[in-house]
């Protein structure tokens, strides 16, 4: 069966490395700061201006004018701190966010990535993905492996406007984790019961098998 959001954050998770400074996307990769390993301590960004975010607050800690980038209300960490946007820009573009894990709807054999835009429907606005995937030195990716029609998400080219060109560097789907390189995609772990045939099926990029890592516990 297919990983659930929750697996997914798992894997996602294992990219979490003791010291690091690191930005989740909206949506889909917030679950990952539910499991940081064990040991590992890491400094969440949030790219409106937040350094050192904690967990969603319980009701008794709700502060509206404590936000992250996707409008949620968040907590600080003792030690967290709060900047202009600007500096936090000036963070991103300047290389001092170790990873990044974003959505996508879109990501293509050599790592370009359209995260931002469906033409036709509203947006509020492209938010700080263009400058994340530029600035951070690694960006991985969450997202389900087709969309809700069943066409295939993983592509030889982007057919939606794009976020960035050649900046993913690991896709991790609900079938299973691929790593972009620069003789494709190799497949590192395949979820439980998919076959390699299955993944080849729905992915519109040619792939290769090179199973390295276990599957997430359930």
């Amino acid at each position: 069966m297919p990983w659930t959001r929750q697996q997914m954050a798992q894997l996602a998770a294992s990219e979490l490395h003791d010291g690091f400074y690191v930005n989740l996307g909206i949506g889909m990769p917030t679950p990952v700061a539910n499991y940081i390993p064990q040991g590992v301590t890491v400094t969440l960004q949030s790219e409106n201006g937040l350094l050192g975010l904690g967990p969603y607050p319980l009701k008794s800690e709700l502060d509206s004018e404590l936000i992250n980038a996707g409008k949620e209300t968040v907590t600080l960490l003792p030690g967290g701190s709060l900047f202009s946007s600007f500096d936090s820009f000036a963070m991103i573009r300047g290389g001092h966010i170790d990873l990044a894990i974003l959505g996508a709807m879109q990501v293509t054999a050599n790592g370009d990535l359209a995260n931002w835009l469906i033409p036709g429907k509203m947006v509020k606005g492209m938010g700080g993905a263009m400058d994340l995937v530029s600035g951070v030195r690694r960006v991985v990716v969450m997202m389900e492996h087709v969309a809700r029609d069943g066409s295939p998400k993983i592509l030889q080219a982007c057919t939606l406007p794009l976020t960035g060109t050649a900046v993913v560097n690991r896709i991790i789907s609900d079938l299973c984790v691929m790593d972009v390189t620069a003789t494709g995609l190799a497949v590192r772990t395949i979820a439980p019961g998919i076959s390699e045939q299955q993944i080849e099926t729905v992915t519109a990029a040619p792939v290769r098998f090179e199973i390295k890592t276990e599957h997430p516990r359930t």
